[in-house]
């Protein structure tokens, strides 16, 4: 299941692929103009060459990687940790205020800024005191070669400081494949995609799936199907009066 979420528009979508190579981002994405915010994942970075597309990181990957060298070398990792802690933390001081996007933006280079510039002074200078293949080098080569694209965020306030919302979105296909195991076949594998797109859409927007599937199956029938968008979780208003043989129907 390849997992793509756009924050912006609040809207999420599954697209089931039968493999992990490029093929399935190559042919989605392949009028896709933006920012894509992706982990580490070498796959994307053939996007970095083409025109219209910009590449942002994770920090929330790079976090974990210093998280895992703490046993290695507690000093270095913690102090990278609380860099990276305090850049999160002006993250939900934004939206604790509820600040807009510009707003945002603003705030970000008033305050996240100057400590990313020194988190990044950090690492480069630490980079030439440890061992390169040790859990802590390893980490902080990750960073290093990825520090543009981690930076990204702090060009638009539209953009996250990493992808946990659509980490937080590919949550229950962890839980589905422990409860039923395997899809069976590609064709039912495909539907999950579909169900899960609508159920994670519902889910970013605030509405009910239970309402929004009575809703839209009672509609669908007579609806025209040029205007079939509008029953999309992103765009769904619920009909003001049912038909008068639901009406009792709770």
């Amino acid at each position: 299941m390849w997992a793509y979420h756009a924050p912006v528009e609040k809207m999420a979508l599954f697209d089931y692929r039968s493999g992990r190579d490029r093929a399935g981002p190559n042919q989605l994405l392949a009028a896709f103009q933006g920012t894509l915010q992706s982990d580490g994942y070498s796959v994307y970075e053939m996007f970095e060459r083409r025109q219209g597309i910009t590449l942002a990181g994770c920090l929330a990957h790079a976090r974990r990687k210093f998280d895992e060298a703490l046993s290695y070398d507690r000093e270095r990792a913690s102090h990278i940790l609380a860099l990276i802690q305090a850049l999160y933390a002006i993250e939900r001081q934004a939206k604790d205020e509820e600040l807009d996007h510009a707003q945002r933006l603003f705030l970000r280079k008033e305050k996240a800024s100057p400590l990313f510039d020194q988190l990044e002074q950090y690492l480069k200078t630490a980079i030439l005191e440890v061992l390169p293949k040790s859990p802590v080098g390893q980490a902080i080569s990750y960073s290093l070669n990825r520090w543009k694209k981690l930076g990204q965020y702090l060009l638009n306030g539209a953009l996250e400081i990493d992808n946990n919302l659509v980490e937080n979105a590919i949550r229950p296909i962890a839980i589905g494949r422990k409860n039923y195991l395997f899809a069976g076949n590609h064709e039912a594998a495909q539907n999950l995609a579909m169900l899960y797109t609508f159920m994670a859409s519902c889910k970013v927007n605030g509405v009910n799936p239970e309402a929004w599937l009575k809703d839209i199956f009672i509609r669908l029938p007579e609806h025209p199907v040029n205007q079939v968008e509008e029953l999309l979780p992103h765009r769904w208003k619920p009909l003001e009066k049912y038909p008068w043989w639901l009406e009792n129907e709770g």
